[in-house]
């Protein structure tokens, strides 16, 4: 697995007030995927669905064949998860990745080529177009699509939102293991840092709480993290460790003896455990967005929960939680 480096990818992600590139061709012949991401805060409410149901008229003006409609959060819930929508795609001949993020000022929308990996998208620096809601922003994209003929020719009238089948997401799910590795003392655990190394790649990057970051900021955030999780794990963990702030294969990191990858996904608790092989948690707790870590063994390319559940809104406390069920 390479690791990116995320430095220019958020030099690249300042919320657009004109359009910048040019559209793909591929946008004007051939399927295209939109994956949304909604602020709760924005207003008017609205759910992704309708956030989808707003946006798909101006898609189709502006040319393009938006053949599905799925959450970001979820497509990029995790890894593995990710990879498995991937797959999908692949398997509908999909040309383009649309994505929309709605934040509570600004509306954004961005195109291009589907990576046919479990990237989704190879880089964030993608042609995009941004506004105060779904119409100014819709509107712009319309107008740009006038200046190339689609071939798009049969496009559905109205959103659609297809589930991914259980057999597409079997495999992620059968390699979530809910136990501790063994051999953490003999190998080195590699902890990559946010806004350095990303596991799910650019896609997370269009989160409507986190496009846009700056480099400044996404720096402070960066030494504040390490600081913060350097005290936890001298806490809790007396194995050996290694920070990832570079790009590296896995060939690469099993070369420096780092066979182990601290993993961390955020989601709603419910999806999570749901995509984790878990019983859900229903109610108020299911929707309560948490962080869960586990542990990637990057040899077998097996995927290590622990023995417990300990996920958490509180990343630190979802650490902690994490570091202390690997010694049972």
């Amino acid at each position: 697995m390479k690791y990116i480096f995320a430095f220019v990818f958020f030099l690249a992600l300042t919320p657009l007030v004109n359009a910048q590139g040019s559209l793909p061709n591929s946008f004007f012949e051939g399927k295209s995927v939109v994956v949304v991401s909604t602020d709760p805060g924005a207003r008017p409410v609205l759910a992704w669905q309708q956030l989808a149901d707003s946006v798909h008229k101006y898609l189709v003006k502006a040319g393009a064949d938006p053949v599905a409609y799925f959450e970001l959060e979820q497509v990029a819930l995790s890894e593995a998860r990710q990879a498995d929508y991937a797959k999908a795609f692949l398997q509908r001949q999909v040309q383009n990745i649309i994505l929309v993020t709605r934040q509570k000022e600004n509306l954004s929308i961005h195109v291009g080529p589907f990576s046919r990996d479990g990237k989704i998208i190879s880089s964030a620096s993608l042609f995009g177009v941004s506004g105060k809601d779904w119409n100014e922003a819709g509107r712009m994209l319309a107008e740009l699509g006038k200046t190339a003929k689609s071939q798009n020719l049969l496009v559905i009238d109205v959103a659609e939102f297809p589930s991914i089948s259980t057999q597409e997401t079997a495999q992620s799910v059968q390699r979530f293991l809910p136990r501790n590795p063994l051999n953490l003392e003999v190998f080195k655990l590699g902890i990559p840092l946010e806004g350095s190394s990303a596991e799910t790649g650019a896609m997370s990057y269009f989160r409507y709480d986190l496009y846009g970051k700056s480099e400044a900021s996404i720096l402070a955030e960066q030494a504040a993290q390490k600081s913060q999780i350097q005290s936890i794990f001298e806490a809790n963990y007396p194995h050996q460790i290694e920070w990832l702030t570079e790009a590296k294969t896995s060939q690469q990191l099993i070369a420096d003896r780092v066979q182990f990858l601290l993993v961390k996904v955020e989601g709603r608790q419910a999806d999570l455990m749901k995509s984790m092989g878990l019983e859900p948690i229903a109610g108020e707790e299911g929707f309560k967005t948490v962080v869960k870590y586990y542990i990637r063994f990057l040899v077998r390319d097996e995927l290590f929960i622990g023995p417990e559940w300990d996920a958490d809104p509180d990343w630190r406390i979802a650490l902690t939680r994490f570091l202390e069920n690997l010694k049972k």
